[in-house]
């Protein structure tokens, strides 16, 4: 097996002149799926079957391995059986239809109700990026908006005194969302100190010198805000994020959400209701008097 190796090895160096990161990469995947071989007696590469290749990436789940480093391991093993088909040594793929193991889906960051008050509630200087800054800000959180969208934003997408901002999402789908009253007066603040930058373009949201303000300057104004406000880092989508818990925290209507933030499939949006869930064990955890039992009643 190490033969037919080292010969793959040396045509992803010399042949397909992938850099010498992936070479090691692939190496190292490809060297436990030698091991493993060696420990049950499978003789070569024509030996090993799907069975034992799924206990193989069954096992490394177990014992700790990512599923994306399976995945990984995987694609290695796939690039070997093409080259040893090709090189007329194996007549079969026993990593074909084989995939790794779904991960725990990582579950967004997210302020708690009082950080984002914090963020949001306190004092901002009547200047220009001081009344720009503060209405991103609170549309971000009022309206759960993405950062795209909030840049692409022009003047008569908002109507303030309906409470209303139409956006243009992903996919071209334009949806209509409301905006809370915090976010309506910061607009407005903003909107008196607009013309100051010159505006070149009806743009909501532009830079000292006219220009519609770029998705990298938001951020940069979004982490600057996080940092002097809260000392910790914050973007854009954290806001999102925080936005759509917090509504579906005190509504329980996960349609609802799935509508306000674009979400084409239901299951995107049912990420909140694990961080909703967290939330609930944590005050149940610091409430209910049974929640926790005493040290040593394991038994």
């Amino acid at each position: 097996m190490e033969r037919q190796l080292e010969a793959y090895c040396a045509h992803l160096r010399n042949e397909r002149q992938v850099s010498e990161h992936t070479l090691l990469g692939y190496r190292r995947d490809l060297d436990k799926v030698v091991a493993y071989c060696k420990e049950h007696g499978i003789a070569g590469w024509q030996a090993l079957q799907i069975q034992q290749l799924r206990q193989l990436i069954a096992r490394q789940y177990h014992h700790g391995q990512s599923s994306r480093s399976l995945a990984r391991l995987l694609s290695a093993v796939r690039g070997l059986y093409r080259y040893l088909n090709r090189e007329g040594l194996c007549q079969h793929d026993p990593a074909s239809g084989l995939s790794a193991p779904k991960g725990e889906r990582r579950l967004p960051k997210v302020l708690d109700t009082d950080r984002a008050l914090q963020l949001l509630d306190g004092g901002v200087d009547d200047d220009f990026i001081a009344r720009r800054d503060q209405a991103m800000l609170e549309l971000f959180y009022s309206s759960g908006l993405r950062l795209s969208e909030l840049t692409n934003l022009d003047l008569d997408h908002l109507d303030l005194a309906a409470g209303l901002v139409q956006v243009l999402g992903k996919g071209s789908k334009t949806r209509v969302l409301p905006v809370g009253r915090k976010a309506r007066e910061a607009l407005q603040a903003w909107y008196r100190l607009r013309g100051i930058g010159n505006p070149r373009d009806r743009a909501v949201f532009i830079t000292r010198q006219g220009n519609r303000i770029s998705p990298r300057a938001v951020q940069q104004r979004v982490k600057a805000a996080g940092e002097r406000e809260l000392g910790q880092h914050l973007h854009p989508h954290m806001l999102r994020h925080s936005f759509a818990s917090h509504v579906l925290e005190s509504s329980q209507d996960l349609r609802a959400v799935q509508e306000m933030l674009g979400h084409a499939d239901i299951g995107t949006t049912q990420i909140y209701t694990h961080l909703d869930f967290q939330h609930l064990a944590a005050v149940y955890d610091s409430a209910h008097p049974r929640a926790k039992r005493s040290k040593g009643t394991d038994s």
